[in-house]
């Protein structure tokens, strides 16, 4: 049984992380977040401490360190530019971390943190849970035993509808969340350098508050992608049904369908980790480089290979007048 500790218990995914810990057999000890909404933990862990301030979870941690409870794991399930200095203190206190997606916003923070795992003698963990999805891996198999000079054609859409707090909150700041493209598109742009290889080509055509389009052109395919957070954007059948969220991922016209089995993947990724495998920092780097160059990159507009969803009309900032 390993003992962790976990950052970020109040946020939105922090739940799958603490069932991650439970099914595995494994428990919770010590957890931290500014916010005090944690009623889930009774769920899971109702006797792990709890802080709302760093400090003081800090000064536990590291009281734990001397004793037999020492923390094995660190979990980071905090904003996206905090994950880079959470990564640094589980590390610190002599724990392996597993840390959420995006592992960081910038490819030079994962060399950082490379230095500091050779420090501390302890591994950087990312979740990214599409490579474990069966789908996923049936696909990946797929290409790897087809031609090998075939490139195949894919269209990627992922429309998840978000409402006026998204832009409140630090997901809307792009300093902190990285934006659209790294905030909910990172574990795609992973899935398909993971299954199709390494980035050639990389246009953005569309980038806004709420959306954005582009093409790339891997080893393996061409992709064209869609990505937003506007449930204006979401095609007429699913509005018809009240769906709010839209998945789809197309080879040659057909659909590979892996909207299924995505509330396991947190606990087949720890034991993934726990089993001595798990993805590292290097396997974080493809996807970190690719979301950051997006994110720097003068949109082309409507020219070239675009994906269809990027011709709908654009929209007003919520917040505009």
């Amino acid at each position: 049984m390993k003992n962790f500790a976990l950052i970020g218990a109040a946020g939105y995914i922090a739940p799958r992380h603490m069932k991650a810990i439970k099914d595995t057999g494994n428990r919770l000890l010590a957890a931290f977040d500014k916010f005090d909404s944690v009623g889930v933990m009774d769920s899971y862990f109702p006797d792990a401490d709890f802080f709302t301030e760093f400090e003081r979870f800090d000064r536990h941690v590291e009281k734990l360190k001397r004793t037999e409870n020492k923390i094995d794991y660190v979990s980071i399930c905090s904003p996206n530019y905090l994950h880079d200095s959470h990564i640094r203190f589980g590390l610190r206190v002599g724990a392996n971390v597993i840390c959420e997606k995006p592992l960081v916003l910038n490819p030079w923070n994962i060399d950082a943190l490379k230095e500091v795992e050779k420090e501390h003698g302890k591994k950087v963990y990312n979740i990214l849970q599409l490579r474990l999805h069966p789908s996923i891996i049936a696909l990946k198999e797929r290409i790897q035993n087809g031609p090998k000079d075939k490139i195949y054609d894919i269209d990627l859409a992922y429309i998840t509808s978000r409402g006026h707090w998204y832009y409140t909150s630090w997901k809307g700041d792009v300093s902190k969340s990285g934006g659209i493209a790294t905030n909910i598109g990172v574990h795609f742009y992973d899935m398909l350098t993971w299954v199709f290889g390494p980035v050639k080509t990389n246009q953005v055509h569309i980038h806004t508050h709420d959306r954005a389009a582009g093409y790339l052109e891997l080893e393996k395919a061409r992709v064209r992608w869609f990505l937003s957070i506007n449930a204006d954007t979401l095609p007429d059948s699913v509005k018809a049904k009240g769906g709010r969220t839209f998945r789809s991922l197309s080879l040659e016209g057909e659909e590979i369908e892996f909207s299924d089995g995505f509330t396991e993947l947190h606990t087949h990724s720890y034991q993934h980790i726990l089993d001595g495998n798990g993805f590292g920092l290097d396997e974080a780097m493809n996807s970190i480089q690719l979301v950051h160059d997006i994110r720097h990159m003068k949109p082309l507009g409507l020219v070239g290979e675009y994906h269809p969803f990027a011709k709908l009309n654009l929209a007003k900032h919520p917040f505009e007048n």
